[in-house]
């Protein structure tokens, strides 16, 4: 049986991409944006924009597939989701499972994951957050 993909949901808004906090680490992943698994008959951008309303209260919609890669830390196939921010404030809207949610500047990224990010999704947020 082959595991559901991840939709992970890029919002990048006014200079800064939106990062939860998880509540329990996903291995050595603490920081990451909000995400969760794509359910049967649901595209990945419908995922992605579930997601953010679950994980971080915000209404999104989605704008482009930026990649898709088995994640080096979790071992899952992630399908990596560029999104607009249409309304709400961002807050740990699952306390179960995100401890703080940040809008964060490209500069900020690598303190908060020093792995680095996917390059799709760093090319991404290079054009538009520059």
């Amino acid at each position: 049986m082959t595991l559901s993909p991840i939709a992970g949901t890029v919002i990048a808004h006014g200079g800064r991409v939106l990062l939860i906090r998880r509540s329990a680490p996903a291995g050595a992943l603490l920081w990451t944006f909000p995400s969760g698994k794509v359910e049967p008959g649901e595209t990945a951008g419908q995922a992605a924009a579930r997601e953010a309303m679950e994980e971080a209260g915000v209404v999104v919609a989605p704008l482009v597939i930026l990649g898709e890669r088995v994640h080096p830390d979790t071992g899952r196939r992630v399908v990596y989701v560029a999104c607009r921010l249409l309304s709400g404030t961002a807050h740990p809207a699952s306390p179960r499972e995100v401890a703080e949610v940040r809008w964060v500047r490209l500069g900020e990224i690598p303190e908060l994951i020093p792995a680095g990010l996917y390059g799709p999704v760093q090319a991404y947020l290079d054009s538009v957050m520059r």
